[in-house]
């Protein structure tokens, strides 16, 4: 008998967000509108099950035939914004794709807001 593992959205989610904010440059993840109301959603629904929910806010996922993730977050002034969405984009589709197993075809980073000092 072979075990099956089910790799869901929040999963995923949680994994994406952890490796954009160790990315330097990066200030914090930004939940747009969108983004907000499905967590507070899904947050609502894993504290009711007793589940403590991994951070996920600025990250959604659309599954598929390949994995397409939008994460939006803000960036510091010290560094520059292209430079840190590109740095962005190769650590979470790295650490998705390591931590799941599963084929990331694009990873869309929108820059909300740059921070000053």
């Amino acid at each position: 008998m072979t075990a099956e593992h089910v790799i869901t959205k929040p999963v995923v989610a949680a994994v994406a967000a952890h490796a954009a904010r160790g990315v330097a440059g990066v200030s914090r993840l930004e939940a747009g509108l969108a983004g907000l109301v499905g967590s507070v959603a899904r947050t609502a629904r894993q504290r009711i099950k007793g589940l403590d929910p991994a951070p996920t806010e600025g990250v959604r996922v659309r599954m598929d035939v390949g994995v397409r993730l939008e994460v939006d977050i803000v960036t510091t002034a010290d560094d520059q914004a292209a430079a840190v969405g590109r740095a962005v984009q190769r650590a979470v589709a790295r650490a998705v794709t390591n931590a799941t197993g599963l084929a990331v075809v694009e990873v869309a980073v929108s820059i909300l807001d740059i921070e000053l000092s």
